[in-house]
């Protein structure tokens, strides 16, 4: 048997790493920001592209897709080249796969802060974007499988079952909920409307978070553990299970995200029953992981890297509880909407993805570079302050949210709200949110506590080079089962099979939930009294993406006393079939707004937008003092806007196209007039055309600013069908 030699590519997996750490600090500094703009609203005040709303889905986008995803990739890179007995496939592939998700974060960093955004959850960023993570991300899939089909090692193991359903299922995921229509180089719409939006957006924002923040990490779980450990891992017949079960049930449990929605209540319990269901393989998978240390327990007194690897795999075993748990509708019901999710979110993402990266960074760096670490102690510290930052962060969180769903849901005896003002929900839980912003920096900390040990230990040892590694050729032998072999040893040298069989696995529920909700009618009922958006509208709502008012704003009024009540009658399906996106929202920091409309004058919304601490004393929403600046609003996609809407089934006209501009102006006027009927406005309008004169500058009428179109928007809110006069919130 001819003994080959080769070399591993270490210089990809370095790249990897120090981008993995670059961005791990960018992103939670952002986090960090967000977490004091909590606490103090105004403190970008004016400055739109650090707005609240802007920087949220940068932090979300760089914590999962640059910190995770350079940390998954490294990873897979490491490991699969190890497993394989085999250089990566293509040279040029790995470094397409590096600086190509490098220059898309870049991308995202940069438009998001802008306001171009989508509003999908974990899916913001615009269509070219999109474009090239498919491309980027079918790149890296062609590099894997090459690697895989010229391998020396005959089986398969099971770390690489996890990166081959990562490949297929992230792919599927994206490419169908990124189906949208450009209307121009950063502006598209959603093909789906409403409640189709809502559930093809949460089966890919529920697996996203299942296979991209899961699935590779614990691919890396079953290599890294059992290297560290120097142990073997615990059950290879508990991994086969773990495996087929977790993709199999876990691309069905989306809906359990739009629980009392509009959503049609079969799909919603379908929802509930898998993800009850998958209990069962999470909790097999972290069974796995943690008795792979069996005999191991003495080095985890000692070792930082298994120290972060116990609680990494402890804190997916809890948020894969707490989430079938969440998916009950009685938990649900407290839950949904309130920062118990973000605590729950956080204990996933920073124990179970954050810990297991920081310890795969501490155990591959000195091995790379042929050394030690520069300092054991300086990575117990950081453990010990990041696990302290994590349970500051997340049970005050815990806290907050049942306080908001406690009285969010109280009444007086004689049958009103006892805490009619939501206001009173955002000011009782501000200890909580301090609390939250110390944790976060606790984290920061031990953060840059890793970067700095890091550094010194590179600068200490050799330089990252090529691996030289031999291995035997490896033989041919029958494609078929050989006597004896069990099936599954079969699959694990027939990477083909095994890749269709788990494609066939994440297809079936997918196509079972989402295939009927768009095809089979009765599933939206239709309202006639609903009606396209007007010009003026359109352009509102595309102000409120940009935005990120949803965010912080659901509009979706579910089925409780409480919330019809507080808000109206409860969401409909045909409310928002001309909804691309859907604005439904998944987290209540400010009120319900989908019965807004009508419930205050136009003045009222233009102080609010300007100062809402002067409307509304201790509200925590920052000014949005750009709207009103002295210049017109871009309407100049306006009838392409409305001629894509029509592609996607809105019922505009010729006519309504061809005039759009014109009514969009009259209706403009209307609420130029409305506002001008407050002498204070007219006095401070008079001020400002005065200064603009003084200066030399045109003075940009108020009908024609863009906080008129924002206005317009939040006052249809609604109106489509009878509301009753809710209590002021």
């Amino acid at each position: 048997m001819e003994i080959q030699q080769f070399y591993y590519d270490n210089k990809i997996v370095k790249k990897f790493l120090y981008a993995t750490i670059v961005f791990g600090v960018v992103g939670m500094l952002v986090g960090l920001i967000l977490a004091i703009m909590f606490l103090f609203p105004n403190i970008t005040d004016g400055i739109s592209w650090l707005s609240f709303g802007r920087l949220r889905p940068l932090h979300t986008n760089a914590v999962i897709f640059a910190f995770v995803g350079n940390a998954m990739f490294a990873g897979v890179y490491y490991s699969l080249q190890r497993l394989l007995k085999a250089r990566m496939f293509s040279d040029f592939l790995s470094n397409l796969n590096f600086w190509g998700w490098q220059l898309i974060i870049v991308a995202a960093a940069v438009s998001l802060p802008l306001g171009y955004s989508t509003s999908k959850e974990y899916a913001e960023l615009e269509w070219p974007i999109d474009i090239a993570i498919a491309l980027i991300w079918v790149a890296f899939g062609i590099n894997m499988i090459g690697t895989i089909l010229k391998r020396r090692e005959r089986h398969l193991y099971v770390a690489i079952w996890f990166y081959i359903a990562t490949f297929v299922t992230v792919a599927v995921l994206h490419i169908f909920n990124s189906l949208e229509l450009p209307v121009s180089t950063l502006k598209s719409y959603s093909i789906y409307a409403g409640v189709q939006d809502a559930l093809v957006q949460w089966w890919y924002g529920h697996n996203a978070v299942a296979f991209f923040l899961t699935t590779p990490f614990l691919g890396l779980m079953y290599y890294f553990i059992p290297k560290a450990a120097n142990r073997p891992v615990y059950s290879y017949r508990l991994s086969i299970v773990h495996f087929w079960s977790l993709i199999f049930i876990y691309i069905w449990a989306g809906p359990h995200h739009l629980l009392y929605s509009a959503l049609p209540t079969w799909a919603q319990n379908l929802g509930v029953v898998f993800s009850i269901m998958l209990i069962a393989p999470s909790w097999g998978g972290m069974i796995n992981g943690l008795l792979t240390l069996r005999g191991a327990w003495d080095k985890v007194r000692e070792e930082p890297i298994l120290k972060f690897f116990v609680v990494a795999i402890t804190g997916y075993g809890m948020a894969t509880l707490e989430g079938p748990m969440l998916s009950l509708k009685k938990f649900n019901a407290i839950a949904h909407y309130t920062d118990w999710i973000i605590a729950h979110v956080h204990v996933g993402a920073l124990a179970w993805n954050g810990f297991m990266a920081f310890g795969m960074i501490y155990w591959l760096i000195p091995r790379m570079t042929k050394g030690k670490l520069y300092s054991i102690k300086l990575a117990n510290f950081h453990f010990w302050i990041g696990t302290l930052g994590i349970i500051i962060y997340t049970l005050p969180m815990y806290v907050a949210g049942f306080t908001q769903a406690s009285m969010w849901k109280q009444f007086n005896p004689d049958g009103t709200l006892t805490y009619g003002n939501f206001l009173e929900t955002v000011t009782q839980i501000m200890p909580m949110y301090w609390m939250r912003a110390i944790g976060g920096t606790m984290y920061l900390i031990g953060m840059f506590v890793l970067v700095y040990n890091i550094i010194l230990t590179v600068r200490a040892n050799a330089n990252v080079e090529d691996e030289l590694a031999e291995a035997p050729e490896l033989i041919k032998i029958s494609s078929g089962r050989i006597k004896g072999e069990k099936y599954h040893s079969w699959l694990e040298r027939r990477p083909i099979q095994l890749t269709l069989f788990a494609v066939v696995a994440i297809l079936i529920g997918g196509i079972i939930q989402i295939v009927p909700t768009i095809m089979v009618k009765s599933n939206i009922p239709t309202i006639a009294s609903v009606k396209p958006y007007t010009p003026l509208e359109l352009e509102g709502r595309d102000l409120y993406i940009r935005e990120g008012c949803v965010g912080c704003h659901s509009q979706s009024v579910r089925p409780f006393r409480s919330e019809v009540e507080r808000y109206g009658p409860q969401a409909k399906a045909g409310e928002f079939v001309y909804d691309h996106p859907f604005l439904w929202g998944s987290k209540r920091t400010g009120p319900d707004l989908l019965r807004e409309g009508g419930k205050y004058n136009d003045s009222w919304h233009f102080n609010h937008f300007w100062d809402p601490q002067s409307i509304s004393s201790g509200s925590i929403m920052p000014g949005y003092k750009w709207l009103f600046d002295n210049e017109s609003m871009d309407i100049s996609l306006l009838e392409k806007k409305m001629r894509a809407m029509r592609t996607l089934g809105v019922p505009y006209t010729d006519a309504e196209i061809a005039n759009a501009t014109k009514d969009l102006r009259k209706q403009a006027l209307n609420i130029e007039a409305n506002l001008k009927a407050d002498p204070d406005f007219v006095k401070s309008y008079e001020n400002c055309k005065k200064k603009a004169q003084a200066k030399g500058e045109q003075f940009v009428p108020m009908n024609e600013r863009e906080i008129v179109a924002m206005i317009a928007y939040i006052q249809r809110l609604g109106t489509d069908i009878k509301v009753k006069n809710n209590a002021k919130n």
